[in-house]
């Protein structure tokens, strides 16, 4: 078996709607990509130090996350490599217990910051308690999980064509 290339890190709070759209999303990918030996997926929760190892044990790196950007609910925005670093330098707000920031930092400082990043997120509408994704966050699911499957066709392309 050979060994997973890519972590695929859903992160959020699902107890607080759409603040959970990428645990929601990884654990929808957790079952597709089941077979597929290269690809580790993770439920991150809200982010904690303990992730670092995994990060940084992962040449490729994919996030899923609700990010503001100011569109409308469900938008599904892509941030890659140093322009996912800049988004995240921005400053925007995090209910993490660590930010996503603070983890790729730590992996840069180790040596382990993945060469590929990824950052997939989806303007939420609503970060009021609740288990649930409200309907536009919901609809976005399919769009973040196509952008998130072509990722790794793509990458897994480059790899081919760097041997």
């Amino acid at each position: 078996m050979s060994q997973a290339t890519t972590l695929i890190l859903g992160i959020g709070n699902n107890l607080l709607q759409d603040e959970g759209v990428g645990v929601h999303l990884v654990q929808r990918l957790q079952g597709r990509l089941a077979e597929h030996s290269e690809v580790t997926c993770l439920d991150g929760g809200t982010l904690s130090f303990t992730l670092a190892d995994a990060v940084a044990s992962h040449p490729n790196l994919i996030v899923i996350d609700a990010c503001a950007t100011g569109g409308p609910p469900g938008t599904v925005c892509r941030f890659e490599g140093a322009e996912m670093d800049r988004y995240l330098r921005g400053g925007g707000k995090s209910v993490h217990e660590v930010s996503l920031s603070d983890l790729l930092d730590m992996a840069r400082l180790t040596g382990g910051l993945p060469g590929h990043r990824l950052l997939v997120g989806v303007e939420p509408e609503c970060l009021d308690w609740g288990e649930t994704l409200t309907p536009a966050v919901a609809a976005a699911l399919l769009e973040a999980e196509r952008m998130v499957l072509e990722t790794l066709e793509q990458w897994k392309h480059q790899s081919e064509s760097e041997i």
